[in-house]
C-alpha cells in the first residue's frame, strides 16, 4: 500500500490477466451513473488500448504487482519440465490452454508455454496450437522483460534458453 492507500502508483507496471502487463499512468476520479468511483488509469502499449479499474475491485479483477523472482524463477524452471499433454480432444485444451493464458497466472501460463512448444525435430504445431503457443509466450516474455527491465525479444532468448534444455 502507497501513502495515498492505493495498492499501486502512477509508474507501477501492472499484470492484468486477461491483457498481460500494463502500466498505471493515473488515477482519476469518475462519476459513473451518479456514483463516484476512483480508478486506476491503465495503459497497455502492445494492445494500444487504456483500461480504467475501479481501485476497489483492482484485487477482484485480478490485477496484480509483477510477479516476484521466486515465481519467475519457478516458471523457467516449468518451462525445462516435460510437456503433459492430456489426450482429450483439441477443442477442449484449447480452451484450458485459453483459461490458464488469461488467468495472468505466471506459472499457468509457463505450462502453456512448455506444452505447447515443439523443439526442431518435432512435428510442426497446428495453425490454432501456434496461435496459442505464440500468445503465451509473448504474455510470459512481457512480464519476464517488465522484471528484469529488457526489452521482450531479450526476454524471448530467455525463455527459448530454458525451452531448450528440456529438449
Amino acid at each position: 500500500m502507497s501513502k495515498t492507500g492505493h495498492e499501486f502508483s502512477v509508474g507501477d507496471h501492472v499484470v492484468y490477466p486477461a491483457h498481460g502487463v500494463g502500466n498505471v499512468v493515473g488515477i482519476e476520479t469518475q462519476e459513473v451513473a451518479g456514483i463516484t468511483l476512483e480508478v486506476y488509469v491503465i495503459t497497455f502499449d502492445h494492445e494500444k488500448m487504456t483500461l480504467r479499474v475501479p481501485t476497489k475491485k483492482a484485487k477482484t479483477a485480478g490485477l496484480r504487482p509483477l510477479a516476484a523472482n521466486d515465481v519467475v524463477t519457478q516458471a523457467l524452471t516449468t518451462l525445462k519440465g516435460r510437456a503433459r499433454v492430456k489426450r482429450t480432444m483439441w477443442s477442449r485444451r484449447a480452451q484450458e490452454y485459453e483459461a490458464k493464458i488469461n488467468s495472468g497466472d505466471l506459472i499457468s501460463i509457463a505450462e502453456v508455454v512448455r506444452d505447447l512448444h515443439r523443439a526442431d525435430n518435432q512435428p510442426e504445431q497446428s495453425y490454432s496450437e501456434r496461435q496459442l503457443y505464440e500468445s503465451a509466450l509473448d504474455r510470459m516474455a512481457r512480464e519476464v522483460a517488465a522484471i528484469e527491465r529488457i526489452d521482450r525479444d531479450a526476454a524471448i532468448g530467455i525463455l527459448t534458453k530454458s525451452l531448450q534444455k528440456a529438449a
